[in-house]
């Protein structure tokens, strides 16, 4: 196995030089940032190889991603189902804004249940 690591004398011990690779600058939404929270206080063995394997930023993104989308998907049927029409929307806008704060914490349920503490 080569060894590629340089060290760095500091008195009478050598310090490796460490480094991390690129990562990516794209920052954490919403859902990403829960992720981690709950890798860190939960499933702290996760949460560290993750980290040291310098994957948990991609996996943290890729969660706010798919976060992101199923929350697109689910929120047009759950208003519907509601009944959050755009016709309730001229008539009764409190209403309305009522019911689809309900159909965007149901949706966040779900995917905190499927995704985030999973």
């Amino acid at each position: 196995m080569e060894n590629n690591l340089t060290y760095t004398r500091n008195g009478d011990y050598l310090i490796p030089n460490l480094t991390l690779s690129e990562q990516p600058s794209e920052p954490l939404g919403k859902y990403g940032r829960m992720r981690k929270a709950y890798l860190k206080e939960h499933r702290p063995l996760i949460y560290n190889q993750l980290l040291m394997s310098e994957k948990l930023y991609p996996h943290l993104l890729e969660i706010d991603k798919t976060a992101n989308s199923r929350l697109e998907q689910m929120m047009p049927q759950l208003a519907k189902e509601a009944g959050a029409t755009e016709e309730l929307k001229a008539r009764d806008p409190m209403q309305w804004v009522g019911l689809m704060n309900t159909c965007k914490a149901q949706a966040e349920e779900i995917l905190m249940a499927e995704l985030i503490n999973s």
